[in-house]
């Protein structure tokens, strides 16, 4: 395979490599660190070579002095301690060792040029990529709704969508694979940046033929002898639940814990016990949505990100959007 060169695509080159030095780590580990950290500098170096078989040919190609070069590929053979090339004057050939150390260096500097390619595509303003998370609360309506809007104004970029509960999402920024994450509660952290962006009001869901199923608002104190199903802990919910049964006085007795809302209510709709949970985004049968006057029952929702981390064009252009919709981020 020929490595073609890329006008505009191929990082430049310049300066030596001389003044990178040898130095030892003890282990196994740390050897082969040295040696690729050692390598690295001269593998587009002895590719250029390779490629013109004319030193003077490649230093011009690739605009750095012929003695830079010449050093670069003198060193690349001292440090891998077999010769490359077989020379005749300013025209060189590989040797056996060096077509099969060209082959890899090959298939190494285009991998290098996919990922250099890829992640400027992810940049590109008009059609980079957002990784973004959210609850799957969110997934059915209002992340849709926010992406149709956003893509009106953007409509190349794409997008990673990531669905889980709050914890794992913040996992997963902090990872650096998510660039924004909805959730809920609003995270308080020094290592990430929050803002409120709406509030949910929680509703108390029961059996279609619960005692409560007449009615139209409850105190939560009223539900404190039922049986509760729940999300798991370490959701944001499942906190929101604990938190504001123990402000009406009790604590909830746990039959069921889950992963979506949705499989809630129809643990509720079999008359498994009843749940606070947002609102659904259609309605589901068998069941009475109430709500809760007291106490004051409702989730804050927030856009995260990582504190001091660069957000490329596509992502700072929603971050914007997100923001802009303060107060009217929900669709219901």
């Amino acid at each position: 395979m020929k490595h073609q060169q890329r006008s505009g695509s191929r990082l430049s080159l310049s300066g030596d490599t001389e003044d990178i030095e040898h130095t030892g780590h003890g282990d196994q580990g740390g050897d082969i660190e040295e040696i690729v950290l050692r390598l690295a500098p001269r593998l587009a170096y002895f590719a250029g070579v390779a490629r013109t078989e004319h030193v003077t040919r490649a230093a011009q190609e690739m605009r750095v002095p012929q003695s830079t070069l010449s050093r670069a590929m003198v060193r690349l053979e001292q440090d891998l301690g077999v010769d490359l090339f077989a020379r005749r004057g300013r025209t060189v050939s590989l040797t056996h060792a060096g077509r099969t150390f060209h082959t890899s260096v090959e298939r190494a500097l285009t991998e290098i040029e996919r990922a250099a390619d890829e992640v400027r595509a992810d940049a590109d303003p008009a059609t980079g990529k957002v990784a973004f998370g959210f609850l799957h609360t969110m997934g059915a309506e209002t992340v849709p709704g926010l992406l149709q809007a956003f893509r009106a104004e953007h409509p190349r970029v794409r997008f990673s969508l990531v669905q889980n509960y709050g914890e794992a999402m913040l996992e997963r920024l902090r990872a650096g694979e998510l660039d924004l994450c909805l959730t809920s509660p609003v995270p308080d952290a020094p290592d990430l940046v929050a803002r409120r962006l709406d509030e949910q009001k929680l509703r108390l869901v029961v059996p279609a033929d619960h005692r409560l199923a007449a009615r139209k608002r409850v105190r939560l104190a009223e539900a404190a002898d039922e049986t509760f199903v729940t999300l798991e802990p370490g959701y944001g919910m499942r906190r929101i639940t604990d938190d504001l049964c123990k402000e009406a006085g009790f604590k909830p007795r746990i039959a069921f814990e889950g992963e979506e809302a949705e499989t809630l209510r129809g643990l509720v709709a079999a008359g498994l016990g009843v749940a606070l949970l947002p609102p659904p985004a259609v309605p589901r049968p068998g069941v009475v949505e109430l709500t809760v006057t007291a106490p004051r029952a409702a989730r804050e929702i927030g856009v995260a990100w990582l504190d001091g981390h660069p957000d490329t064009p596509p992502v700072a252009a929603f971050k914007k959007f997100l923001l802009s919709r303060r107060g009217n981020l929900l669709s219901s």
